[in-house]
């Protein structure tokens, strides 16, 4: 979710709001050790899980920022807790030098409350805004500035599991520390019998070790680094400082060539993708590249880095899969529909496979393809560009 532009008008009669805005209130007067009253919440997107509003500074005896972004999440269910995830990437993050930090300062947060402070980066356009533009260049260098972005924060996180481990013990969370990895495990087994009772297709053993292989692979991994984990364009601001993130209700510390995946596969864990230009995917991924290979020189080789980068792209057309298949959900508004979707990162999950000789892969991806434009139509097999490339 974007926590800054997204805003709709002042609202103060909402309880959750309210309240929100008092607990704000508390949290910073307990910090500070003084009073500080907030006024005017202006409510900011969200997905419905959190309370996200922004706030004026209406009085203070310390010099702080004229404005604030407030974030109270409910209780964590399961082995999810979005708001350990939250407060506890934030934690970690506002620690780096200002000039390194691609991510909203924190000014406070409590568990009891269940509450984040952040810093306002303001009503920069999100990288969404780019892409549904009709500028191309604008679009091309915001790709390449988040592709950048998430190359810096990797290498200036690098090896940061304990300390973020510690945190998360502080806050008390009993929750998996990579949301995603649970998913990744469940695809691994639940999603050959989906494709097989909904598409009709078999997945050969060679098929599942190899998912399985590549999943294993990723949890010893020692290239390791702070993650968002997942990755929404609208959680992306384009500012003059270049992309900064805004979202980690499931920020972690995980192997980072899972995250690259995400350049090839433009953001694999939402929707609203549509298709890129040839040769944009490679651009991105060659600017992260540029960011990590002095803190891990293996990733400019490419026979380390492009076997690990295809394991990476399969998980998560993969986790995608599954996704669609176990829990079938209404389109998005103003993307492709999601069988669409779904088969462009079939599609470039073949052609990449082929590319490095993996035939296995390659197969089943042709299978599964095939299945789709039966199921739903021709028209699955092409993936509209983003309007910013038209």
């Amino acid at each position: 979710m974007s926590v800054e532009i997204t805003a709709g008008p002042p609202d103060t009669t909402s309880p959750e709001i309210a309240d929100a805005v008092g607990a704000a209130e508390r949290v910073l007067t307990r910090r500070l050790g003084a009073q500080v009253r907030l006024a005017d919440p202006e409510t900011l997107g969200g997905t419905g899980r959190s309370v996200v509003i922004r706030v004026r500074v209406a009085s203070s005896p310390f010099s702080m920022p004229r404005t604030l972004v407030v974030k109270r999440y409910p209780a964590g269910t399961g082995d999810r807790d979005p708001w350990a995830h939250e407060a506890v990437s934030h934690q970690l993050l506002t620690a780096l030098p200002a000039e390194e930090r691609a991510t909203p300062e924190l000014f406070a947060h409590d568990a009891a409350m269940r509450l984040v402070v952040l810093e306002d980066l303001g009503r920069a356009p999100r990288l969404s805004e780019k892409l549904h533009a009709p500028d191309a260049r604008a679009a091309e260098r915001g790709l390449l500035s988040w592709a950048h972005a998430m190359g810096r924060l990797h290498a200036t996180t690098a090896g940061r599991d304990a300390d973020f481990d510690a945190l998360m013990r502080r806050a008390g969370a009993q929750c998996c520390q990579d949301p995603i990895a649970v998913d990744v495990h469940a695809a691994i087994a639940g999603l050959p019998g989906l494709l097989e009772t909904t598409l009709g297709v078999g997945t050969s053993t060679q098929a599942i070790e190899f998912a399985a292989e590549s999943a294993r692979a990723f949890s010893t991994s020692r290239r390791r680094a702070f993650s968002p984990s997942t990755s929404c364009p609208d959680n992306h601001l384009v500012t003059s400082r270049g992309v900064r993130f805004v979202d980690f209700e499931g920020g972690c510390v995980r192997d980072i060539v899972f995250d690259a995946a995400a350049l090839r596969v433009p953001f694999p864990s939402c929707w609203c993708g549509w298709g890129l230009p040839p040769g944009m995917s490679e651009a991105m991924v060659a600017a992260w590249r540029a960011e990590v290979g002095s803190v891990w020189p293996e990733m400019d080789d490419d026979a380390v880095f492009l076997p690990r980068l295809l394991e990476a792209q399969l998980l998560w057309v993969w986790l995608a899969t599954w996704r669609a298949l176990s829990k079938p959900m209404p389109n998005v508004v103003n993307a492709p529909p999601r069988s669409v979707v779904l088969t462009g990162r079939w599609i470039r999950l073949r052609s990449d496979a082929l590319l490095l000789g993996e035939k296995t892969v390659a197969s089943h991806a042709d299978a599964v393809i095939g299945a789709l434009a039966d199921r739903y139509g021709p028209e699955v097999l092409e993936l509209p560009l983003y309007p910013a490339f038209r």
